[in-house]
């Protein structure tokens, strides 16, 4: 991991919560593999913080199906079947590309102007090879842009599907500089919306989640 703990944004939440959003980033990005057993201990050495909020915010993680406590050892991710990757991403997809596209004839231009800032932060993570702050940019944006629809449960279903991802490719990415690219779709898709474009909307909407089982899939 190479994004200090005190530089993940967003919302003010608690100490725990920071915590445990920081390794929710981790484990999609596959910085955490399934199977493998990490330590409160030395979970916190990676982040620099002591092991108590670390060891409590993956208690929170087992309470959301992410992580397997092991007795006396610590904590191991579970793993993530192909087929369930898929069935995320088809329900993300129903879900997230007519919402986007819908926002194009209807959000506020100042609301989606305030999101530009997170655009550029996901893309300064993606130079930088910072994955764990470029989830986490990542997913304030789209959760973000999906609350201008003004349906609370509708952010909490995607939240939670994107919580359940795995994203084992985008080191890969990172090592061969194409990153950058996908990140500079966030801006791409602001843009659009700005000009109500709805198709071009829609359109990059699709290519982009198609890299959460294209590009950014693959071990």
């Amino acid at each position: 991991m190479n994004t200090a703990l005190s530089d993940l944004g967003g919302r003010r939440p608690s100490y725990r919560e920071r915590v445990a959003d920081a390794l929710r980033a981790a484990l999609i990005a596959g910085e955490l593999r399934p199977g493998e057993v990490y330590s409160a201990p030395a979970l916190a050495a990676r982040f620099g913080v002591s092991a108590t909020p670390v060891r409590e915010a993956m208690l929170d993680l087992a309470k959301e199906g992410l992580v397997d406590t092991v007795p006396n050892k610590g904590f191991r991710v579970t793993a993530v079947s192909e087929r369930q990757l898929d069935e995320y991403t088809h329900i993300r997809a129903l879900i997230e590309i007519p919402t986007t596209a819908h926002l194009a004839a209807t959000a506020d231009p100042v609301a989606l102007r305030a999101l530009r800032p997170v655009a550029e932060e996901i893309v300064t993570a993606a130079a930088a090879g910072d994955l764990i702050a470029y989830i986490e940019a990542d997913q304030r944006f789209h959760l973000g842009l999906l609350a201008l629809a003004g349906n609370g449960h509708l952010v909490e279903v995607v939240r939670d599907l994107r919580r359940r991802a795995r994203l084992y490719g985008l080191t890969a990415l990172v090592e061969q500089g194409r990153l950058e690219a996908s990140a500079e779709e966030h801006l791409e898709l602001l843009d659009a919306l700005l000009a109500r474009d709805t198709e071009t909307v829609r359109a990059v909407m699709t290519r982009h989640l198609g890299h959460v089982r294209g590009l950014w899939a693959a071990p």
